[in-house]
């Protein structure tokens, strides 16, 4: 914290600019010394949950963080029950580490909000939300002028033009979206997957790949430049 000793923290990371900048803000902030990466895998499709995005893509990641990794595998489709549990397994290891708070990327969204933080109490673990109540115009621009380069991986098509999947997330696309939508796609509109920032060692190049819809969502499947043949499954 700002005059003393910033506690440590996982973040909770699920690919996108929200997380990314979140792990950026804790940081610049001295909200939290971050000491490793939490994140959901979808263990049947074997890529990160609702992002869609492959785990090889966000183990590159992983990797240009520079951080430990704590992977909570989910079956699909994954019975609260079952999260619960898993999640309280993977909490009970970060704690072993001597961690007792997770950084959220989390906007508005109070119930979300309250919700992890009783999910956390119940551990004694503790939320930090640096990006509260940010305005969210300001701060998708502020994500871009930071050198963030971000693709919308999954879209919602009954609130946003199914045809933006994939695209760049930059002020041409920004100007294009319809006043009802967050620019930061709070409100489910749309999620991404950051492959460029100053929270990298270096850029994770990528190329679009299938854009397919699945259980009412429109995912763009993202490979990486170099080789497209990964080995995870395709999106259908």
């Amino acid at each position: 914290m700002p005059g003393g000793t910033a506690p440590k923290a996982y973040i909770s990371w699920s690919t996108g600019k929200d997380s990314a900048f979140a792990l950026l803000e804790a940081r610049r902030l001295g909200l939290a010394e971050i000491a490793g990466v939490l994140t959901t895998v979808n263990e049947v499709y074997d890529r990160v949950s609702m992002h869609g995005v492959r785990r090889s893509l966000f183990r590159r990641q992983v990797a240009e963080l520079g951080l430990p990794c704590c992977e909570v595998p989910l079956p699909s489709p994954c019975p609260n029950e079952v999260y619960e549990e898993r999640m309280a397994t993977a909490v009970e290891r970060i704690r072993s580490e001597g961690v007792r708070h997770v950084v959220f990327g989390d906007l508005f969204l109070e119930d979300v909000r309250g919700w992890r933080e009783q999910r956390l109490a119940a551990a004694g673990m503790y939320g930090i939300f640096p990006l509260w109540h940010r305005d969210t115009a300001a701060l998708v621009r502020e994500m871009i002028g930071c050198g963030f380069i971000a693709h919308l991986v999954t879209i919602d098509p009954r609130k946003l033009d199914r045809g933006l999947a994939g695209q760049r997330l930059d002020e041409a696309l920004l100007a294009s979206l319809p006043s009802t939508v967050d620019p930061c796609g709070e409100n489910g509109e749309f999620h991404t997957f950051v492959s460029a920032g100053p929270m990298f060692v270096s850029p994770i190049a990528v190329v679009p790949g299938d854009i397919v819809e699945r259980d009412g969502f429109v995912f763009a499947d993202l490979l990486a430049d170099q080789a497209c043949g990964l080995s995870s499954p395709p999106l259908r």
